[in-house]
């Protein structure tokens, strides 16, 4: 019997849309890191921002490592700060690898919606299922954007990958999340836009699972074949009827 529901969030819930590569971001974020006395060019905070990503995830004993965004920037001011910034209140200096990562996020993102027909399946399905949220991304992005599309208050919990280290398929991500709703593999549907990340990783966790193939996600198979597939997230409740049975 199916109790629960597990969605991911951006590509299957929220429409979202970000371009990391929009020199605005890092012009952006030369100018604010110059009053706090880092001063590095546009070009060097993107190489930065860049090449520590890619050095955290690179050192990162996970088979699917997930990086931290805070740390980026708190491992940039530390190495690039000047005495400028090392007279900075504490609080500030405490404060400014969040409020750094807020604003890269903000000049980023260039579109967040609810795909069509979201708010209206999600009000009649937490009537009859639990509903839970497991999303690849960074803490500090994650609850705010949901805050925003006005998902709060469909979701017991979210759990974000930016918290452990790893994303999806990482079994242990869809393991935690089980274990927090107090249900078995058979008794949750998972609800994804990724083949890979979502309906491979929730197959291999002993979920049945629904792809939305929606305009974002990996869409190839990977051998596994999702247990039902919409095209529009009008078509979630047909579908949990139907594996339902």
């Amino acid at each position: 019997m199916i109790k629960g529901l597990l969605f991911d969030l951006n590509g299957t819930v929220i429409d979202i849309l970000t371009d990391e590569s929009n020199g605005d971001i890092y012009r952006i974020l030369s100018n604010l890191l110059s009053y706090q006395g880092v001063y590095l060019s546009a070009e060097e905070v993107r190489q930065l921002y860049f090449s520590y990503n890619k050095e955290q995830r690179k050192s990162s004993k996970e088979s699917y490592p997930e990086f931290d965004v805070q740390r980026i920037f708190d491992r940039l001011i530390t190495e690039y700060a000047t005495d400028r910034t090392n007279t900075l209140p504490l609080e500030t200096r405490h404060c400014l690898p969040v409020f750094l990562a807020e604003v890269f996020r903000s000049a980023s993102l260039f579109q967040l919606n609810l795909y069509d027909g979201v708010q209206s399946v999600l009000d009649e399905l937490r009537h009859l299922y639990r509903l839970a949220a497991v999303s690849d991304g960074q803490q500090l992005w994650a609850e705010p954007e949901m805050h925003r599309a006005g998902l709060s208050q469909y979701f017991e919990f979210v759990l974000v990958s930016g918290k452990y280290g790893y994303r999806k398929p990482d079994l242990r991500l869809f393991q935690k999340a089980l274990k927090k709703m107090r249900l078995q593999p058979d008794e949750v549907i998972f609800i994804g836009n990724d083949m890979y990340r979502d309906i491979y990783g929730a197959h291999e966790a002993g979920m049945k699972t629904v792809f939305f193939k929606s305009n974002q996600g990996d869409q190839q198979s990977y051998g596994v074949e999702a247990d039902y597939i919409i095209y529009n997230f009008k078509q979630l409740p047909e579908a949990v009827r139907f594996l339902s049975k």
